[in-house]
């Protein structure tokens, strides 16, 4: 009786599964099939059925779609953003957390709360106030924008970060400094080898987020510096009009390197997620 319970619960596990795998990848289908769609066929009901003779355009909408945004430029300033941003939140925080592991001390205690504590600020509390001084600081660039990247960012990639390197045997490290390794060698040399399923985890999390952020870069950089989310939203037209057909198709070239990124990256999720998990 047991086997057969376990059974049962294995397909209804697995029933329920499929089914929330088909509320996600049911909008992704539609998003791809009005894509090829003409404008006019995209509608309430229309936006469903798949393309025929009449409605089937080919790459007309990529082309439109990429011509009136700029999508290369947008691109060129989406792909710099999320790199650098990624880049220097994967190897501050990694820093920062091994220091403030290895550190005890009231100071490094307050820190760590500090950043956990700025994972559940909201954004929308101090998105005003972040563009007022991100603006009076001259930061509101391409560049300048990285920085605020990398302050939302380390909190939760010090916390995971952190979890990780408590599992790390001290031993190893005593080990490099006797043998005259300077602490940045140590940390480069064996640390941070170590670390490296928790940081290609972090960097999937980190750059699904910059991506597809759309908030701060319209809030900080504006219109003059389009990233692809801020840039698609100008296919909207007058008195509400937008060409549904072109911003399908700027949607689908702006999940692509997402889900490339992740699909290559995807087997060491798991893995670093259950190393990051916190260990007293």
């Amino acid at each position: 009786m047991a086997q057969v319970g376990k059974k049962y619960t294995k397909w209804i596990l697995f029933a329920v599964l499929l089914i929330v795998a088909a509320f996600i990848i049911f909008p992704i289908l539609v998003v791809l099939m009005n894509s090829v769609k003409a404008n006019l066929f995209i509608s309430s009901t229309g936006a469903f059925k798949l393309p025929n003779e009449q409605s089937f355009v080919g790459l007309g909408n990529y082309v439109n779609g990429a011509e009136r945004i700029s999508f290369f430029s947008a691109f060129g300033y989406s792909l710099w953003i999320t790199i650098a941003s990624v880049f220097f939140i994967l190897l501050l925080t990694s820093m920062l957390a091994w220091y403030i592991t290895r550190v005890k001390g009231k100071v490094t205690s307050i820190i760590y709360y500090l950043l956990v504590f700025s994972m559940i600020v909201p954004f929308q509390m101090v998105m005003f106030t972040m563009s007022k001084f991100a603006n009076m600081l001259h930061i509101d660039n391409p560049i300048g924008i990285i920085i605020l990247y990398v302050g939302f960012g380390c909190g939760m990639s010090t916390f995971m970060f952190s979890g990780f390197i408590k599992s790390i045997p001290i031993a190893l490290e005593e080990a490099a400094m006797i043998d005259g390794a300077t602490p940045v060698k140590t940390f480069f040399s064996v640390v941070l080898p170590m670390l490296k399923s928790t940081a290609i985890t972090i960097a999937i999390l980190e750059t699904m987020w910059v991506w597809n952020d759309y908030l701060m870069p319209y809030l900080v950089i504006g219109t003059e510096y389009r990233t692809i989310p801020v840039a698609i939203q100008y296919l909207r037209g007058g008195y509400g009009s937008v060409d549904m057909g072109a911003m399908m198709a700027m949607l689908v070239l702006a999940m692509i390197p997402v889900i490339v990124f992740y699909l290559f990256c995807q087997k060491y999720i798991i893995k670093g997620v259950l190393a990051g998990a916190v260990k007293g």
